[in-house]
């Protein structure tokens, strides 16, 4: 499968590209970046891109997909309501508009997380255009699956581009088997994340759509893709 990788940068979309680049089911890599990754391998393909909001310029690029990986997002926290809205919502629905066109039988995997309010009523703010978002691409004529996974481990060198939270990882990473013991409903790895994505896509729209932490883990079970390929 040929797929699109938004945000490979960021520590879920690290962990994504490299799930993609180890899986023989992945025969091609695009990934839409604001700058170099840095990263070399036969099926990667880079395509440096500046303006989110508008991806008309590369639009050709997108032809043959069969999977869109969105996996650029930001914390809300310290940003204002607007900045929070372009980044998470006009970014999303931008990308998913461009690569999503004439292209009915394309998967949408789109990283919301736990918590997210599709009423979009709530107090959160985050959680409301986070809702917002996953319904308008629910309504989208293509397969989309939402990911709301809860707390997240990055693994094979993944690592957040936040300061704050490269910190935190470092500092906390000794509590993921404990996490993973004591609330494993809520917890996850980059790695998982990966290969769930890749795992939807060959569902073709069957399944459910919003996708927790313990489908994550499921689907992304290496021991369920070494059966699956025997």
């Amino acid at each position: 499968m040929n797929v699109v990788i938004f945000g490979a940068s960021g520590m879920v979309g690290q962990g994504v590209l490299q799930a993609c680049l180890r899986d023989e089911r992945v025969s091609g890599v695009l990934a839409v970046v604001r700058g170099p990754l840095g990263v070399s391998h036969p099926k990667l393909r880079e395509v440096v891109h500046t303006d989110f909001t508008d991806l008309t310029a590369i639009r050709d690029e997108f032809a043959g997909l069969d999977a869109c990986f969105f996996c650029l997002g930001v914390s809300s926290a310290g940003r204002k309501e607007a900045e929070y809205v372009r980044i998470t919502h006009d970014y999303t629905l931008a990308a998913a508009r461009a690569v999503g066109a004439d292209n009915p039988s394309l998967t949408f995997t789109y990283v919301s997380g736990e918590g997210t309010d599709t009423t979009e009523k709530g107090r959160s703010m985050w959680a409301r255009v986070k809702g917002r978002t996953e319904n308008e691409l629910l309504a989208m004529p293509f397969h989309a699956y939402m990911f709301r996974p809860g707390y997240i481990q990055p693994r094979y060198g993944a690592v957040s581009r936040t300061a704050l939270y490269r910190r935190l990882y470092r500092l906390t990473s000794w509590l993921y088997p404990v996490l993973r013991r004591v609330i494993p409903r809520h917890v996850t790895t980059t790695d998982h994340l990966g290969r769930a994505m890749i795992a939807v896509t060959e569902l073709g729209g069957t399944g459910p759509t919003v996708l927790y932490s313990p489908d994550i883990n499921r689907l992304g079970d290496p021991d369920r893709s070494r059966e699956r390929e025997a």
